[in-house]
């Protein structure tokens, strides 16, 4: 048997199990040492085959899709440094809880560790933030070895899908020569006695003593909040509504709970916090004591703050994932269940316990600082703030909102409010960072439509490589690309107080004129000079087909200005309404 008969053999099973496992998407960086795992791919009827030349850029459009669809993305690259320009990618797969299959080509063993080109120690490169990693074995067609190899695919892709979802890698060393046998057929493998391996896995679940103790400890508090962070889970929001209701507690919403867009009634969501709880009255006043918490920490640093001062209060963490997200060390139970299953046995379980004056404090205090945010639709010059609160109005029905690090998620949180409209809220916030930004979206907008970024100038210039997907496949993308020249989140740090070097350390204007690179990549180009002028081309917009970047420049010391005033605003009516109450 030769080696090609091998290697066709063994990567024809391999891919043919992946395609079983229910993957579609493939994202494929080119490259030599991969050739015979990418045209096997190619060949494959049912696979979607993605090219991004730039491996950066590749893996975070695979995060993309794979973000939009919930399902596994397989992401292949050659041997070298090619595999560790995934690692970021990974890293915010792994914190978000991402389903990538990352497949690395390798060099063989034999051309390891000798000075041989592109060759780099690729075992376990990805150290912890994978569930799992497998050198796989040098291919060869045996009963034996193809059963292996779609053994292993079939567990890859199980283990990338059960919860906590993540990313795994597979290791492939591939000899030359790399060219697989070409043949029509040579995805007909006999089906095995009793069928490939399949995985079932269900979701986490609690007793229903447990679930009954549980309601009847909550039912005892009678000053309780619900904070739901980033979730995507689709019974959720339905159910949290309707625990609220039943127990009477507000439920603060962090804009990527999806929880504040929807055609529920929305009577007990919060969704001002952000703004009146940096005032010290408004903190004392609403002091729960019992917090039951919800997906990732919110973006919230007031709202974070707050939940670590009231550590005397009894705090629940529910998490699907069985992990630790708790970075605050208050949690007084950590509790590992289907969030949307709790809410519901919860329900089930719970008579209404809340005091509701305390419930209509959280909401008074809400409207109130709604009510002062509200001013920021005043506005006549280009504001940062602004921007989110028109985009609730101006958004289309059922679009998905991709939203940048740094300030854009910020004011986000701020004046991106309760709505009726179906509108999916994304953002990278495992690890925080502004890279594969654009990239991401791109994969979002690939399999859902229609889909706006929102990010800043530095975020955009580091995935500019990005917007080569969207020119490839005609990607339809509205990006509207916030330009204050610069990092404006640093100039709410403490950093700003040291003038003599914040520019150049901290402020990093680039002073760079967007329109061409968006002209290199077959995109529409606005500059925003105004609102009205904003609203019409939002609107045109609609009906262009591919990349269309809607550029609005802003200056960071205005934006500054802007946000201290509004919270300075809500803080004094807020003072002003609660000494009120108390005399």
């Amino acid at each position: 048997m030769s080696h090609q008969e091998g290697l066709t053999a063994y990567i024809a099973a391999f891919v043919a199990e992946l395609s079983k496992t229910g993957v579609k998407d493939v994202v494929i960086s080119p490259g030599s040492r991969s050739t015979p795992m990418a045209l096997v791919m190619a060949e494959h009827p049912d696979l979607r085959i993605h090219i991004q030349v730039d491996e950066r850029s590749a893996s975070f459009f695979a995060l993309g899709i794979a973000k939009a669809t919930r399902k596994p993305v397989a992401l292949l690259c050659t041997s070298g440094t090619a595999a560790a320009n995934y690692y970021p990618a990974v890293i915010e797969a792994s914190i978000s809880r991402i389903p990538l299959i990352v497949l690395t080509a390798d060099r063989p063993h034999e051309l390891r560790d000798v000075g041989a080109p592109q060759a780099i120690d690729q075992i376990h490169l990805y150290g912890k933030n994978v569930k799992w990693f497998v050198e796989m074995a040098p291919p060869e067609k045996t009963e034996d070895m193809i059963r292996y190899a779609r053994t292993v695919c079939g567990r890859a892709a199980a283990t990338a899908a059960s919860y906590p979802q993540g990313p795994v890698h597979l290791n492939f060393p591939f000899r030359e020569p790399l060219i697989p046998i070409m043949d029509e057929n040579m995805f007909e493998l006999p089906e095995r006695v009793g069928g490939y391996v399949e995985i079932e896995t269900g979701r986490l679940s609690l007793s229903d003593q447990t679930f009954a103790a549980i309601s009847e400890d909550i039912a005892s508090y009678k000053k309780g909040i619900i904070v739901c962070g980033q979730l995507d889970n689709s019974e959720f929001a339905n159910e949290v509504i309707a625990l609220a209701d039943i127990l009477q507690f507000p439920i603060i919403a962090d804009p990527l709970s999806q929880l504040r867009s929807g055609e529920h009634d929305g009577q007990h969501i919060i969704d001002a916090y952000d703004a009146f709880l940096r005032n010290e009255d408004a903190k004392e006043a609403l002091k729960p004591d019992v917090i039951i918490r919800f997906g990732a920490m919110p973006i919230s640093k007031a709202l974070t703050i707050f939940i670590k001062e009231n550590r005397t209060a009894r705090q629940f963490v529910v998490d699907s994932g069985a992990g630790w997200r708790e970075p605050t060390m208050s949690a007084s139970e950590m509790i590992y269940c289907d969030e949307a299953l709790f809410c519901k046995k919860i329900g089930e379980a719970a008579a209404p316990s809340g005091n509701p004056d305390y419930l209509n404090k959280w909401l008074t205090v809400n409207e109130l600082a709604k009510e002062q945010l509200s001013a920021i639709s005043q506005v006549e010059d280009l504001s940062e703030g602004k921007l989110f609160q028109q985009l609730t109005e101006m958004l289309p029905e059922d679009s998905t909102l991709f939203v940048g690090n740094s300030m854009p998620i910020r004011d986000l949180d701020s004046f991106f409010l309760l709505n009726k409209k179906n509108i999916k809220v994304m953002a990278n916030r495992g690890a925080n960072g502004i890279d594969g930004i654009v990239s991401t979206a791109l994969g979002v907008a690939s399999v859902s439509q229609p889909c706006y970024l929102v990010l800043g100038d530095l975020t955009f210039y580091h995935d500019l490589n990005g917007l080569l997907a969207s020119k490839l496949y005609n990607i339809d993308i509205n990006i509207l690309l916030i330009n204050n020249n610069g990092g404006g989140i640093f100039s709410f740090l403490p950093q700003a107080k040291e003038p003599k070097h914040f520019e150049k350390l901290f402020g990093t204007p680039l002073d760079l004129d967007f329109s061409h690179v968006v002209e290199m990549y077959n995109g529409k180009y606005d500059l925003i000079k105004d609102w009205e002028q904003f609203s019409e081309t939002l609107a045109k917009n609609q009906e262009v087909d591919g990349l269309k970047v809607m550029e609005i420049r802003t200056t960071r010391d205005s934006n500054l200005k802007e946000h201290r005033d509004l919270w300075n605003s809500v803080s004094r009516e807020i003072t002003t309404m609660l000494k009120g109450d108390t005399k």
